[in-house]
């Protein structure tokens, strides 16, 4: 059977699908979000004032957002996934040739793979570890989307211009209709942020989370 073209979206400036959206948490843990974090453990002193004025911001801004965006989205009854960088033995030997040479290291079970309680999730809602910068790389997460009939993704996390500018791209190129909430995600540096917002803007829709609250709100209303 031939597909009905006409009825594919011809733009990604339009709102969620209700019954068939998603949002996806990524990398959200006390890993890179807790100043006790492996991922600050050895910054140097240049590093670690870029690290200070990243954990302000997350705290201050970008963990609220995310838990706005948390309760619109369970109170609408859209799935929620979240992702850890976490290693799946032992040892770490699973883990992707760049996490080993980056000495990305999130021991199986540990602290630093644990969601902040602000943000935590629910006992039934999914958390797929990783080990490379990409969930649909490293992990069976498409899979899981196609089953739970997802076509809208909506994404927020940590960091802007790596794992979450990853995931942007390959599921876009998967299918998905992304959205990128602009102030619900985060990485060490402003301009870092603000570049790689530029440069993912051609693969997803870009709005707030006021904007996304908003509109949860209004479908909710009208369907």
């Amino acid at each position: 059977m031939s597909r009905d073209l006409a009825k594919e979206p011809t733009s990604r400036d339009i709102p969620i699908e209700l019954g068939h959206a998603a949002l996806l948490m990524i990398d959200v843990q006390n890993y890179g979000v807790d100043p006790k974090g492996g991922s600050f453990a050895k910054l140097g002193e240049r590093d670690l004032d870029d690290a200070n004025r990243f954990l302000h911001l997350v705290h201050a801004a970008i963990l609220p957002n995310q838990a706005r965006l948390l309760r619109a989205c369970r109170s609408a009854g859209i799935e929620v996934i979240y992702t850890v960088i976490e290693n799946l033995t032992i040892d770490g030997r699973d883990r992707g040739l760049d996490y080993k040479i980056s000495g990305i290291d999130v021991r199986k079970g540990s602290w630093d793979a644990k969601v902040p309680a602000i943000v935590a999730p629910l006992p039934d809602e999914i958390v797929i570890p990783k080990t490379s910068s990409s969930v649909f790389i490293s992990t069976n997460i498409d899979y899981l989307l196609r089953n739970l009939r997802i076509r809208s993704l909506v994404i927020a996390g940590f960091l802007t211009d790596q794992c979450v500018d990853s995931a942007v791209r390959d599921a876009c190129d998967l299918g998905y209709l992304v959205t990128l909430i602009t102030d619900a995600c985060a990485t060490h540096t402003r301009e870092r942020h603000e570049a790689s917002l530029r440069n993912n803007r051609g693969y997803c829709r870009q709005i707030t989370t006021d904007e996304f609250v908003a509109e949860v709100e209004h479908l909710r209303k009208t369907q």
